[in-house]
Formats: structure tokens, sequence, C-alpha cells
């Protein structure tokens, strides 16, 4: 099954980079640029290393495109590699705590419409999440990814996904709730 957010001239695109033809894999890059950017952005405070990553994911995917396979879609497997890339950069650099992005609009644009859809109360609460929470969550609520496909991206199982998604989501609804509360 295609993401929802997976255009129908997807694996027409695929097939044409994998020969080569540069203009396909610009309209793969243009349809999942400001996903890929938006996700990553959760976890650096830094547009440049969003940016580094993004740019990197793909490339390896330009590079690595006749290994995709197809079973999953090209969404997952290039966010897939972003986080990767994410990873690897943090790791390299030791860097254990992350802050998000306060606005993402050097790739997405400025336009109001092309913000994150939450507030600022629940963006703080996300904030406050463990990195694995904040990445199910978004990746299922935000850029609207199946469980099995969140699962193949974070290399963890269907189920923990399912878990860690509704017990994220029951401490969102707790903190919000005691928010609400103090106010």
């Amino acid at each position: 099954m295609p993401h929802p957010s997976a255009h129908p001239d997807e694996p027409r695109w695929v097939e044409r980079s994998r020969t080569g033809d540069h203009t396909a894999f610009r309209s793969l890059y243009e349809h999942h640029v400001a996903g890929l950017y938006r996700f990553l952005a959760q976890f650096s405070g830094s547009s440049s290393d969003i940016e580094e990553w993004v740019q990197r994911a793909f490339v390896k995917a330009y590079q690595h495109l006749r290994e995709f396979d197809g079973r999953s879609s090209f969404a997952t497997w290039l966010f897939r590699i972003g986080i990767n890339e994410m990873r690897t950069d943090l790791r390299r650099r030791k860097i254990l705590a992350f802050e998000p992005v306060e606005q993402a609009s050097s790739v997405v644009g400025d336009d109001e419409s092309e913000r994150l859809p939450w507030s600022e109360t629940l963006r703080e609460a996300l904030d406050r999440l463990d990195d694995l929470k904040r990445s199910v969550f978004i990746l299922y609520e935000v850029e609207g990814f199946s469980h099995r496909e969140i699962a193949g991206m974070l290399s963890i199982e269907e189920s923990h996904s399912r878990t860690i998604l509704a017990r994220t989501k029951s401490l969102l609804r707790s903190g919000l709730s005691q928010e609400r509360a103090a106010r």
C-alpha cells in the first residue's frame, strides 16, 4: 500500500531515475523534501544540520536507487536513510540531547499554511519526549506513515510502534491536561 502522500507518478519517477533521468529524480526530490525536512527538524536547532541531513539522504538515495526494491514506499525508504544520516552525524559529534528547530522555513517556505500544525503547548510537550516517542508520534500523526513503515524506518517491531504511539498519546494527554489545569 503506498504512503498517503505518494504521488501517482512516483513509481515511474523511480524507474526513470534508475536510468539516470535527473528530471525524474528532481520530481522525487520536490515531492519529498519538505516532509523529510519537517521531520528531521524535530531533532536539531540548526537549520544547517537539517539541510545537511536532507542533502545526504537524497544523495544516498540517488546513489543506491538500484537497491530500492519497492517493498516499501519510496518515502519510507527515504525517511529511513534520513534518520540514519541524522543518527550517524549525531553519534559522530556525540550529541546526546538536541533541540528542535524553531521554524523550518528555509526549505518548506514561509507560508503560514506550511508551518507545523500544532500549537506551541503541544510543541513544548513533544520537545519533552524522548527521540523514539517523538519520532513515532510525528511519523504516524503528522507525516501519515503506517506502523509497518515506521517499524521499518526505526528498526523496531510494528507492535512496538503501536505501543509507543499509544503511550505517547497518553503522556501527551496527561501533560496537556496538567498544563491546562495549571493555567
